[in-house]
């Protein structure tokens, strides 16, 4: 026990904690994305409320929510800790050194990108996750159709996706270095699954909302 708590505590611990709840997540991502995918199914929504029908009542699902909520709050909570962590050890006599100089952008900005992404989550699940689960709403094309109409909500939207984009691109890169999987013949292979999170999914979430809003103008 005092093992488990020890590699808790430690940095390396926390890093790798981390990295595991947030490629959970991101596996979340691949699901969510999939099924929003039925919104371009021409059928005036009725395979996407099938689908979201589906995930409200299905016990597995609700389960695993659960897990994803855990997970996200673990994730958060841990990379709130190294960072607060980090900026603590950064000696003052640093002042004049550029962070900018030797650092990419994307590994910078963590935080900031992930602060936002959570802002947009916020905005997010108050917009589709509660009226789908305490509110009784069934048709949840309906809603779509009215939240991807406001180009104020859409610019959120892509803004968040972009970030979320940053995010990925250095989680990834971290994540699989922190677990010892990033080295030799295999950088390539990663740095290629990476790709596919951080580029294509930002990708297909942002297709949406410039479908849905470029219909109302037709």
């Amino acid at each position: 026990m005092k093992k488990v708590i020890s590699f808790y505590h430690s940095s390396v611990g926390k890093k790798i904690l981390m990295s595991l709840a947030g490629l959970f997540l991101c596996s979340f991502l691949v699901i969510h994305l999939s099924g929003n995918l039925a919104l371009f199914k021409n059928d005036n929504g009725e395979s996407f409320n099938h689908y979201s029908e589906f995930m409200a009542h299905n016990p597995v699902i609700r389960s695993t929510e659960i897990l994803l909520v855990a997970g996200f709050l673990l994730h958060m909570f841990l990379g709130g800790t190294l960072w607060l962590k980090n900026r603590a050890a950064r000696p003052e006599k640093y002042s004049a050194y550029k962070l900018s100089d030797n650092t990419p952008f994307e590994s910078r900005n963590t935080m900031l990108s992930g602060s936002i992404v959570l802002f947009f989550l916020i905005v997010h699940l108050k917009q589709f996750f509660l009226p789908s689960r305490f509110f009784g709403e069934t048709n949840m094309y309906a809603l779509v159709l009215q939240a991807f109409a406001s180009p104020l909500y859409d610019l959120l939207y892509l803004a968040a996706l972009v970030m979320l984009a940053y995010h990925l691109k250095h989680a990834f890169q971290s994540a699989f270095q922190t677990l010892g999987l990033r080295k030799g013949k295999y950088i390539v292979l990663f740095d290629a699954v990476a790709v596919v999170f951080w580029l294509l999914i930002p990708i297909g979430f942002a297709s949406m909302p410039i479908y849905f809003f470029l219909s109302t103008l037709k």
